[in-house]
This record gives C-alpha cells, structure tokens and sequence, in this order.
C-alpha cells in the first residue's frame, strides 16, 4: 500500500445511535473517551496504515444507509459500530450487502456480557470480522486490518 494517503480511498468509520454521549453515557459500561477520541483514533490509526478515514455518527438509521451507499463508490472498507441498530436493522444489513469490500463491526463493550436481547447481530451476517469488548482500541485494530485487506 501506498503511504500516501490522498492515492487510497478512505475507510468510512460509521457510528450508530447515541454513540454521540461516549464519555458521559454509562461510562462503567463504555469508559470515559468521548466519540471525538475515538475520531482522534481513527485518523491516527489510518495515517499509519496509510490510508485516510471519513468519520460519522447518526442517530437515524436512513442516514447511516446513506453513508453506507456513499461508501460503494467512495471507500475502500466500512468499519461500522451500529450500536442500538446492531439487533434491529435489517435494513443497515442489507445496506452493507451491497458494499463489495471489507467490513468491520466494531463495538466497544462485549455484547455477550450485556443484556440478551443485545446479543444476536444482524450486522455480522455481513461483516468481514467482527471486534468487540476491546474498548475503544477496537477502532485501531480495525482500521489497521481494514487498510490491509484494502489494499
């Protein structure tokens, strides 16, 4: 791969609903980093890798379709964090069917140790690999393998 970034098409990191409130939302559950270190991870991880991100957080499940269609033709892999869409959204899944690249699913907390109705996923039907329980270094390592298989 290329170590410059401008050459690559970025990874489109996508975040779900209320990811928005990291830092202050359950923090025993999610720690103290807020969504803009996560950001701050991201774009730190992909200079190394030598690709660039493009970085969301809705909370309205169309949007993130939207960015997930945009990543067809504008990225070169989805690392996404549903969150609350991660047991609910057929759509975002059939979204993400439609991506030909590599697809992470991340989630900072382990679901297998949250409450059951959090613990089937319809997002890894298509994902590529899926990172949980980590924390937020989950984002690292999903960048870093990400731009990998990208390139």
């Amino acid at each position: 791969m290329s170590n410059d970034p401008s050459l690559a098409l970025p990874i489109y990191v996508i975040n779900g609903p209320s990811l928005n409130l990291l830092g202050e939302r359950q923090p025993h559950i999610y720690g103290t980093e807020t969504l803009a270190d996560i950001e701050t991870i991201c774009h730190d991880a992909a200079r190394d890798a030598g690709t660039s991100v493009v970085f969301h957080q809705s909370n309205h499940e169309g949007v993130i379709i939207d960015w997930i269609h945009e990543a067809r033709k504008k990225g070169s892999a989805i690392l996404i964090n549903p969150a609350g869409f991660t047991s609910t959204s057929i759509a975002i899944l059939d979204a993400l069917l439609t991506f030909d690249g590599p697809i992470f699913e991340v989630h900072i907390s382990p679901l297998f140790k949250r409450d059951e109705f959090r613990h089937p996923s319809h997002i890894s039907r298509a994902a590529t690999a899926k990172i949980e329980g980590f924390g937020t270094i989950g984002y690292r390592f999903a960048i870093l393998r990400a731009a990998a298989l990208a390139a």
